[in-house]
């Protein structure tokens, strides 16, 4: 069942004042089984946002090329995968994809 689902069976349920306390810190928990992650991630892209865009150019560079140059800055544990979902997701008004074989990034 998707999250959207849940919350609206947790807020339906609430709406009429439903009482079984154990079904709904049930739901409770299921709609919020990620924050703890989530958190953790965006705390992550924050930590490597200044690298990242330290380590683009003008001239577009592969996820591959970026992250060789800046993977010494980056905290321990941040992999090529993480740094391409940043150039890829995030900081679009910072960052400039090329679609190609491979994407390529430059600064905005």
């Amino acid at each position: 069942m998707k999250k959207i689902s849940y919350e609206t069976i947790y807020a339906t349920l609430s709406a009429i004042n439903f009482d079984n306390k154990d079904i709904m810190d049930e739901l409770y928990k299921e709609i919020h089984r990620n924050d703890e992650r989530k958190a953790k991630n965006a705390e992550t892209y924050d930590a490597i946002h200044d690298a990242v865009i330290m380590g683009l150019d003008v001239k577009p560079q592969t996820c591959a090329e970026i992250y060789e140059g800046i993977k010494d800055k980056l905290p321990e544990g941040v992999t090529r995968n993480k740094v391409q979902y940043a150039l890829t997701h995030l900081w679009q008004d910072e960052i400039v994809k090329i679609e190609g074989k491979p994407n390529m990034y430059r600064l905005a």
